[in-house]
């Protein structure tokens, strides 16, 4: 491509400070490509062709995550990048964690050799006649990762295989939701075919509302109606508890399906809730109007209580709520503190405008026009936009990562900030908040954001984040482990490489910089462990209606 002359390179550091380029500065020392260099040769473009030597360095860092954990851990369901050492969930053996988990990436990233030996491992080793950890497993987990992996996994292959291990798990796991109100038992022993439920009769929302995409198309793709009816019926539990805000608390009683007095936050035990409301309506082709009821509802309760913008910078932030006194269910006091798992919201909001708010199904331009949106769409748009650039700000910290808590309040020792890292500063002392987990959330919005705009700033965010990640989460001996302070450089790392950074970060990184018929977005749906399932025509009636 052209370079740009002195003059435009002027114009582009001026406002390049304005988009947040301090990416390419913190992370200039990337094995791959030259930061400067690219952002003097990208021009801006509403074209979603493929970036191929971003895209292959990608899939590198993936090989390089892999190769690791298949030297010291292979069949292991957790990996320890530092002791270089796997751990199973279960005494007995693992359930396919890392590898199920992570098949589909390879997949969509055509690493043969890869794929054929994690195939071969789940073909002649994995089994779920396992005991776990006081034997069960989480029913959360165990259906967005392993489940949905299985799921994906089989419709990217073609191969029944797949689908016969993914018919073989939810069976096992289908006991749980035998309950009085539907809401299904936390954890399952696999081995026993049977549900346990909380000793306290809780249950998080996410937990009970994050199983849905996964039994659904299973039931699609089975005819099995019990998949269906019984995941439903946690989403009409719900319906019937719901508050006058249309917020859902982040503990439910599983006993009479009511909310506890608990927190109202968009990150840990609630954020997928809200997540699923959009995508199973999308997952359906839109043909049950109660999910889009509920969606819209949300989204208005998240306007009405949640949004909030800091006064210096105005930058764009999910607060949580904080029930009080008696009257908790409609009385609050607020938190301006937001977990790196909120800005999963920004892109979900920005695919919610297009698809839920347009005017005209099918008539949205890339990006779209405020004129194609409702008037719901164009203020979620418009504040996806802005969430994501607050999450994005998030980012300006020492390594170029963001923490996994932040606070949206100035603080003494960085004033230049509208956020901070509560009880840590830079150089330490460190708390849990200030830790990088290998998260994905704010790349999958980039990602999101790319496919509907095509502009070039989320690209360009996207290799910042993933050049930050080369530069302090990957180890010489091989794969990637969690960045103990992202404000304190040299970085200290914790001895975890999580399941969700192979399934996940790196597949949203990947697919940022692949054209976009490569799981295009009105075709598939994402489960929260970034796997793909298509869009389908029910076959089976659903119960759970308007």
């Amino acid at each position: 491509m052209r370079r740009r002359t002195l003059f435009y390179f002027g114009l582009l550091f001026i406002a390049a400070v304005g988009t947040h380029l301090y990416f390419f500065s913190s992370s200039s020392d990337s094995p791959h490509l030259s930061d400067w260099d690219d952002v003097l040769e990208e021009e801006p473009s509403t074209s979603l062709a493929a970036d191929p030597r971003k895209r292959d360095a990608i899939a590198a860092a993936f090989k390089h995550a892999w190769s690791a954990y298949e030297r010291d851990a292979m069949g292991s369901d957790e990996y320890h990048p530092l002791s270089h050492t796997g751990k199973n969930l279960s005494h007995t053996g693992g359930i396919g964690y890392t590898i199920v988990d992570a098949i589909d990436t390879m997949l969509l990233m055509d690493l043969h050799q890869e794929y054929s030996r994690a195939r071969d491992w789940i073909r002649d080793s994995l089994s779920f006649d396992r005991d776990g950890a006081s034997r069960c497993f989480n029913t959360f987990e165990t259906t967005i990762r392993v489940l949905g992996g299985l799921l994906s996994a089989h419709h990217l292959s073609s191969d029944d295989m797949y689908l016969k291990h993914a018919v073989d798990l939810a069976d096992r796991m289908l006991p749980a939701f035998n309950t009085a109100t539907g809401l299904p038992d936390t954890s399952v022993n696999l081995a026993a075919h049977s549900g346990i439920a909380d000793p306290g009769n809780h249950i998080s929302t996410a937990e009970a509302t994050t199983l849905q995409l996964e039994f659904r198309d299973l039931a699609q793709l089975t005819k099995n109606t019990d998949y269906w009816y019984k995941a439903e019926k946690a989403m009409s539990a719900v319906y019937a508890a719901r508050l006058p805000s249309n917020l859902a608390p982040i503990s439910m009683n599983s006993n009479d399906g009511s909310f506890l007095q608990s927190d109202i936050r968009l990150g840990s035990r609630g954020d997928s809730y809200y997540e699923y409301l959009l995508k199973q309506y999308l997952q359906t082709d839109r043909t049950e109007p109660i999910y889009r009821k509920m969606y819209d509802d949300a989204m208005q309760g998240i306007h009405d209580h949640l949004v909030q913008k800091t006064p210096k910078r105005k930058l764009t932030y999910i607060a949580e709520l904080f029930p009080k006194g008696a009257n908790w269910r409609t009385t609050w006091d607020i938190n301006h503190k937001q977990d790196h798992l909120v800005c999963f919201l920004a892109g979900s909001l920005m695919l919610g405008a297009t698809t839920a708010g347009a005017r005209t199904r099918g008539v949205v331009s890339i990006p779209p026009q405020m004129n194609e949106l409702t008037k719901a769409g164009q203020r979620d748009w418009k504040t996806g936009v802005a969430l994501l650039e607050g999450c994005m700000a998030t980012h300006q910290t020492a390594t170029g990562l963001s923490p996994e808590i932040a606070q949206f309040q100035q603080s003494p020792q960085q004033p230049d900030r509208d956020w901070h890292i509560k009880g840590s500063r830079p150089g330490g002392p460190a708390t849990y908040d200030a830790r990088y987990m290998l998260r994905p959330e704010t790349v999958e919005s980039l990602f999101l954001a790319w496919r509907l705009t095509g502009e070039q700033k989320y690209r360009n965010y996207a290799w910042g984040i993933f050049q930050a990640i080369e530069k302090h989460c990957r180890l010489p001996g091989g794969g990637y482990a969690t960045v103990v302070d992202v404000d304190t450089v040299p970085v200290r790392h914790d001895d975890k490489q999580e399941t969700f950074f192979l399934s996940e970060t790196l597949k949203y990184l990947y697919l940022t910089f692949t054209d976009a018929s490569v799981v295009p977005l009105d075709e598939y749906v994402f489960n929260t462990e970034a796997h793909p399932l298509p869009i389908f025509r029910p076959s089976i009636k659903p119960k759970f209606t308007l």
